[in-house]
């Protein structure tokens, strides 16, 4: 299989499942900026031009990183990354991953274009305040749902972690403060101990 990303983005996510699951696989970075990567146009590889894409072995391009990531958890599913099919814990996982999906991710992605979005000083600011206020809110929600766990399902890393994990580290990308959660440090710390994520990353030029 081959994993079409860009360095840090949303892609890591399917990176660092790739890597817990001890899969074989390849790696081919995209300029999102120009739609292109190593073997040329990236659009005639994903027409929508987004990462993550993955080439599955029989050739076809599955994109979606919520979906490949259920994907790649289904090839090789003990019960631990994703619940078995049927179960609840499968279910409260995906569960996770649709939060993510829709109030952790789509809310941070604003503040990457703000800048080129509006010419006015002030503009920018303001909206960058509100999705921060937003963003937030949803850190407050993530925080008190965790509690004391290890991971966002209890004691097991799953892929929803991958994806949580993937969307915190944006904050210092676009100013946030992340000091007030402090359980949701102590996360992002034992998550980038796994040997998966510091692989992914470092597979990715964000570690040394």
């Amino acid at each position: 299989m081959k994993l079409y990303y860009s360095p840090g983005a949303c892609s890591l996510a399917t990176h660092i499942v790739m890597a817990e699951l001890n899969m074989a696989y390849e790696i081919e970075a995209v300029n999102l900026s120009d739609k292109t990567c190593m073997t040329g146009d990236y659009k005639k590889i994903n027409m929508q031009g987004s990462v993550p894409a993955l080439k599955m072995d029989n050739g076809e391009i599955l994109t979606e990183g919520s979906i490949i990531t259920q994907y790649l958890a289904d090839q090789k599913n003990d019960g631990m990354i994703l619940g078995k099919f049927g179960t609840t814990e499968r279910y409260r996982t995906l569960e996770w991953m649709n939060y993510i999906s829709m109030e952790i991710h789509k809310n941070f992605s604003p503040l990457f274009s703000t800048d080129k979005k509006f010419t006015n000083t002030q503009t920018q600011e303001d909206v960058k305040n509100y999705f921060k206020t937003i963003l937030t809110e949803k850190f407050n929600f993530v925080s008190e749902k965790m509690n004391t766990n290890l991971f966002l399902m209890g004691n097991n890393f799953t892929i929803a972690d991958a994806y949580m994990f993937t969307c915190m580290t944006w904050a210092k990308y676009v100013g946030m403060d992340m000091g007030q959660w402090s359980n949701l440090n102590t996360y992002m710390s034992r998550v980038m101990e796994r040997p998966s994520v510091l692989k992914a990353m470092r597979e990715e030029g964000l570690l040394k």
